[in-house]
């Protein structure tokens, strides 16, 4: 398991059952831009073990994470400074100013925050063929437009 399973699985095994925190996780899972940041993961994730079936757990200190990111102490593109602002309003609350956070995004980080909006209102995404289970890319039917053919 590379490190970036291994911490996949972790934010996943903590997150499971709070459709806020799996949003949140499966939106950075998917960014695929902070989970390989030593920045971040070093100063912002907590690891744990589960206390009944030994599991390894991850957990993002997200008010920690955005003010270090407001205080310019995580240097980014806008795209993920938008991201990580998003995950941590779904995860945490933390207010965000959507006409800036969504106009600001690209086609494939849009979808991605579609799903995580679907996913924080109870609609969890359908398991790919493998069986992982991930926010939906761009192209998937839950991305797709209706009158949109598949990709």
């Amino acid at each position: 398991m590379t490190v970036s399973t291994a911490l996949a699985a972790a934010l996943r095994n903590h997150a499971r059952g709070a459709y806020s925190l799996e949003t949140a996780a499966e939106l950075l899972i998917a960014h695929r831009r902070w989970l390989h940041r030593a920045d971040f993961t070093r100063h912002l994730i907590e690891f744990t073990d589960d206390l009944v079936d030994g599991r390894a757990m991850a957990m993002v200190d997200w008010p920690a994470a955005i003010t270090l990111l407001q205080a310019g102490g995580l240097p980014c593109s806008g795209g993920e400074h938008r991201i990580l602002r998003i995950a941590a309003s779904l995860a945490e609350g933390i207010p965000i100013d959507l006409r800036d956070a969504l106009t600001g995004l690209d086609e494939t980080n849009l979808d991605l925050v579609a799903s995580a909006v679907r996913h924080a209102g109870g609609r969890r995404p359908v398991p790919d063929l493998t069986g992982d289970r991930h926010l939906s890319r761009a192209g998937s039917p839950c991305c797709r437009r209706s009158n949109e053919p598949p990709r």
